[in-house]
């Protein structure tokens, strides 16, 4: 067994006995990153780096290396409390931290493992694969709702190669979750052919990718998973800010905007009266720079993504059906939408790829414009990746090679040279374009456009595997509980 494959089989081997002790992958997750931090701010204030990590000397990595049994648990619960309190990027990864492993002798197990391996010096490709493959575990935890913050890395890749970021250019991710954009976006820059300057690679390491993520959990996994795969400084500033993305315009515009918002249509807030009952009330965000206001959150993130681009500025952004076809705010959105921007393509994307149920999604591709009297989207080229395309998460998972057809077909190097594979001779091309006028001309300005006829509803000779069907019809039943508990979550009070 080679070193790595040893180092992933120890990680791998303690998730799974603590798991058998009640703790899940999340929380294994969580101290993971406690104590990876802690040993490689230890190793870089150690020479060649010499760095000042501003952890006091009480609370560093060898004051819990050298203490067992009670003294170590009771040691630790304290250590993450006093570091929870400090600033900046130390601050961030410590808030509201908790010792979820009760069992001192299986942490001091875990201490041991993480103080035998010199983490600052291992090559962030090992360091990445062993914390992407803890977050994926943790996506399969669908009772913990973590995969509504991991979008399949087939699907990101695919999004990265398709907009081509360039050096010395930012990028930002509104909802950015684990940070799995920001991954292959720095993949897809430093891959080899790719000769990166100094002052580029100084750029791409600390000045290129700045993010959201109010759920603190989700906040510290992402920036460790962006220390280990060597972005960023860890005793820098932090570049992940808390603060929810919708609240206002800070006034900051990037070059490239790659994001997959939360789940979940409506945003709401639960509230207190003078008798003390809680009611939940939709949440509104009242934004002068948005075309329309509204409680659909997803409207509010393509809104707040409008507004983050420069001009001449790409987005790429996966977004529920409701976004293509919902009217009133949903209308407006779109119209403002291909007027101020070039909506040039819809990637529509097929169920079971995503971890939350029954999930019917797309990709929107466009670029901000200056403005103008005239309308800047064109013609809307559409690629429909659903139609007799079944996936599930286990058997038959939606790989990047999936996606080769579609990224060829969009042309990334000009966009202006691309062609159909529909036409009236071929109606099971894939690949369509709309113009404006069409568009605008369909009921409610409607871009949930499809054309390809469902085999499977003509022909039960088409129908898809028996485990692929029934995996699709659990899907679609638990979708429909979600949005029956979303309803009633909203009139029934708490």
């Amino acid at each position: 067994m080679s070193e790595s494959a040893g180092i992933i089989s120890k990680v791998w081997n303690f998730a799974n006995v603590l798991r058998d002790d009640g703790v899940g992958y999340g929380d294994y997750l969580e101290q993971i990153t406690y104590l990876l931090f802690l040993k490689m701010a230890d190793e870089f204030s150690k020479p060649p780096y010499n760095r000042d990590t501003n952890i006091p000397e009480a609370y560093n990595w060898e004051s819990i290396a050298t203490k067992k049994g009670a003294e170590l648990e009771l040691h630790y619960i304290t250590l993450l409390r006093e570091l929870g309190q400090a600033t900046g990027t130390l601050g961030q990864i410590f808030t509201k931290a908790q010792n979820k492993i009760q069992d001192p002798s299986k942490l001091s197990k875990i201490i041991d493992m993480i103080d035998k391996e010199a983490w600052s010096t291992m090559g962030s490709d090992l360091k990445g694969k062993i914390y992407e493959g803890l977050l994926e575990k943790n996506a399969e935890d669908t009772k913990s709702g973590a995969g509504q913050y991991f979008t399949p890395r087939a699907l990101i890749r695919a999004m990265v190669e398709c907009v081509q970021p360039k050096p010395m250019k930012t990028i930002v991710d509104p909802a950015c979750g684990t940070g799995g954009f920001f991954l292959a976006a720095y993949d897809y820059l430093t891959r080899k052919g790719n000769t990166l300057d100094r002052e580029q690679k100084e750029f791409l390491k600390n000045k290129t990718f700045h993010g959201n993520e109010i759920v603190a959990n989700t906040r510290r996994m992402c920036l460790m998973n962006m220390f280990l795969h060597d972005i960023g400084e860890i005793d820098g500033t932090s570049f992940i800010s808390s603060a929810d993305a919708l609240i206002s315009d800070e006034g900051v515009r990037y070059d490239y905007v790659l994001a997959n918002p939360p789940f979940g249509k409506k945003s709401s807030m639960t509230i207190t009266n003078e008798e003390g009952e809680q009611k939940k009330e939709e949440l509104s965000y009242n934004r002068q720079d948005f075309w329309a206001t509204t409680s659909n959150k997803q409207l509010n993130f393509l809104q707040h993504i409008k507004t983050l681009l420069k001009i001449n500025g790409e987005a790429a952004v996966v977004l529920p059906d409701n976004i293509l076809f919902e009217g009133g705010a949903g209308e407006t959105v779109r119209k403002e939408l291909m007027k101020t921007t070039e909506l040039h393509t819809i990637l529509r994307l097929p169920t079971g790829i995503f971890y939350a149920n029954g999930v019917k999604a797309n990709v929107l591709f466009f670029d901000n414009r200056p403005a103008s009297k005239d309308a800047w989207t064109k013609e809307v080229w559409i690629y429909d990746y659903r139609t007799n395309i079944h996936h599930t998460l286990k058997k038959k998972t939606m790989g990047l090679e999936d996606l080769r057809e579609f990224i060829e077909l969009y042309s990334p190097e000009n966009r202006h040279k691309r062609k159909q594979n529909w036409s009236p001779e071929n109606e099971e091309g894939r690949w369509r374009k709309f113009s404006y006028e069409e568009i605008l001309a369909r009921d409610k300005t409607n871009l949930d456009i499809f054309w390809l006829k469902d085999k499977s509803l003509a022909d039960l000779d088409n129908l898809p595997d028996p485990d692929i069907l029934a995996f699709e019809i659990i899907q679609s039943i638990e979708a429909g509980l979600d949005c029956f508990r979303e309803i009633y979550s909203e009139i029934s009070p708490e």
